[in-house]
């Protein structure tokens, strides 16, 4: 690791993405991460399995769009760190064309992206460190790879609980879909403030961590989707939208609240 990518990790303080490499069993992460994911297990030891419903509906959300919406474009912004069954590997499975741009503010996440997630030769792969807080400058980078003319899969898994309301959100989601044409779709999927165990384990995540985590009501989750056509179910708990026969996480609680929907 270089000393540049080394300085900028703040290792001294746990980060969102390598937390959840943690939660999720993963190795990509420093004592400090598995310190604070300890104290959310402790709280909320269902939070594991939390962290594998969501992917498990990210894997749902982009085989839906690149089945059966037919999107090959797809710009999924708050990557976290690598792991099985990545946006593109989804995509690409299905239609090896398929252009993806990653986005992340994580130095660890960008380093591990340049490395493990490779594109098909039909297809691209593009990474950028930014934050998703400057939606234009998203949208002007990721448009050397994708072309904005044609429908966009845009997913925001998890990532609009690191905002604050003063960050505005749904302002942000707004700008975002603004840019893209219509027949483009975004998959999003965020916690939800109904269960005081999960309450409690975020407010101790918060204490401690270099982010903090936001949790929603489930009508807030639902305005995300103001003005869009919702795919069915509807915007739903992450293990209700379109189940597959993936088995559950044994200890499965849901707690956060997902969709699917095309921009007319």
């Amino acid at each position: 690791m270089n000393a540049d990518l080394k300085s900028s990790l703040q290792t001294d303080r746990p980060h969102s993405a390598r937390v959840w490499n943690y939660l999720l069993g993963g190795k990509d992460n420093y004592q400090v991460d598995s310190e604070v994911g300890d104290v959310i297990l402790s709280t909320f030891p269902e939070f594991a399995a939390v962290a594998r419903l969501q992917r498990g509906f990210l894997v749902r959300a982009v085989r839906y769009l690149a089945a059966e919406a037919g999107i090959r474009q797809f710009l999924d912004i708050g990557t976290g760190l690598p792991t099985a069954d990545n946006t593109h590997g989804v995509a690409q499975r299905i239609a090896p064309d398929s252009r993806i741009v990653y986005v992340d503010n994580d130095p660890l996440v960008l380093a591990h992206a340049r490395a493990l997630l490779t594109s098909t030769p039909e297809g691209a792969c593009a990474y950028l460190s930014e934050d998703v807080r400057n939606p234009e400058r998203i949208l002007a980078e990721a448009a050397h790879t994708l072309d904005f003319s044609r429908p966009v899969g845009l997913t925001l898994l998890g990532i609009m609980g690191q905002l604050s309301d003063a960050d505005r959100p749904a302002e942000l989601v707004a700008t975002l879909l603004e840019a893209l044409p219509s027949g483009s779709y975004i998959a999003l999927s965020d916690g939800i403030n109904t269960n005081e165990a999960l309450n409690a384990a975020v407010t101790a995540y918060n204490a401690q961590s270099a982010n903090t985590y936001h949790l929603r009501s489930p009508q807030e989750i639902a305005d995300y989707f103001s003005g869009l056509d919702v795919v069915d179910p509807g915007v739903v708990a992450t293990s209700a939208w379109r189940p597959d026969d993936t088995p559950l996480p044994h200890d499965a609680v849901d707690v956060a609240m997902c969709g699917v929907a095309r921009k007319r």
